[in-house]
């Protein structure tokens, strides 16, 4: 079969225009060209199917039976092309449908589950699917509309909005393991501490605590925490120090309310420094549909939120 030419489909379009209105005038009024111009279009259409589809006289314009059947054919097609681009027009302007989005456990826990119902609420025609892996993922390859990464995470085709503020990995513990221990002053004082360890689920690598000299050369020191508990869950791993069985190195972002409340304490804030935050990231910003973009400006919004919170302690 051979492809319909653009020329066609536009007689076609035209064709049903006069049709409907059974007049070349009201259907050149409606489509803001000539009559002389449809008159032309009709013509041509007629010699390129070599059949006549209108009867005309000087008074009156009736189909005939070609010009009826093709009719029949072509306005449920038009309309429903013309539905399909209505229904554009309208997710553009108010979101809907559902987003697809990669998050880290760690990201899902601390930037969207507190205020998923929030985001939902506001905008009731949206569903929110959430794919959790703390792997990296192709979205495109995985058909996902967006993720949620580190930025160190990120590849450098993506294009990546900040959504937290610089993060640092803090060292912390229970009050009363520092009253029965003692502070840590420097990372070399770690070894005398029960320092529990991290195991990344996708590598199998314990996770190294890093230091920063707070001197002028800014050496880095490297230390493989070697405590009682292994974990690779994040999760169990803050219980265990909130019961005090010993230190554990998180972001701060994720400890931040423990440590607002007095349950966890932070040392060694001189040998720190910020890294990279989360980031929002997705194949391009060219013709962002509604659903992405009240998404990224809902995490901008709480991203200021965060700024805030992270003046509140040390």
């Amino acid at each position: 079969m051979m492809p319909i030419q653009p020329a066609l489909l536009y007689s076609l379009t035209w064709f049903a225009h006069i049709a409907r209105h059974r007049s070349f005038t009201k259907a050149a009024t409606e489509m803001e060209v000539t009559r002389a111009a449809l008159s032309q279009h009709l013509k041509s259409l007629e010699q390129s199917l070599e059949v006549r589809l209108l009867n005309r006289t000087t008074r009156d314009m009736s189909l005939t039976e070609e010009g009826q059947r093709l009719l029949d054919v072509v306005q449920p097609a038009l309309q429903a092309i013309e539905q399909a681009v209505a229904e554009l027009d309208e997710a553009h302007l108010e979101p809907s449908g559902l987003i697809r989005l990669s998050v880290s456990r760690v990201a899902a826990r601390t930037l969207i589950e507190p205020h998923m119902r929030e985001f939902l609420e506001r905008y009731p025609k949206l569903r929110l699917e959430l794919v959790t892996d703390d792997g990296f993922s192709n979205i495109v390859l995985e058909g996902l509309d967006a993720g949620i990464r580190l930025g160190e995470s990120l590849e450098d085709q993506m294009v990546a909005i900040p959504i937290t503020p610089q993060l640092e990995m803090a060292i912390v513990g229970a009050p009363e393991y520092f009253e029965c221990y003692g502070v840590p002053e420097t990372p070399q004082q770690l070894k005398d501490h029960n320092c529990l360890s991290y195991r990344f689920s996708s590598s199998g690598v314990i996770d190294r605590w890093s230091f920063i000299t707070p001197d002028a050369e800014a050496r880095t020191i490297v230390y493989e925490p070697k405590g009682n508990a292994i974990f690779n869950d994040d999760d169990s791993m803050l219980r265990a120090a909130l019961s005090g069985i010993g230190l554990v190195q998180h972001l701060n972002l994720c400890v931040q309310p423990y440590l607002q409340d007095g349950r966890l304490v932070r040392i060694l804030l001189p040998w720190v420094r910020p890294r990279s935050g989360f980031f929002l990231y997705m194949p391009s910003r060219a013709h962002m549909p509604a659903k992405l973009r009240v998404l990224m400006e809902f995490l901008i919004e709480k991203r200021e939120l965060l700024v805030l919170d992270s003046l509140k302690v040390p």
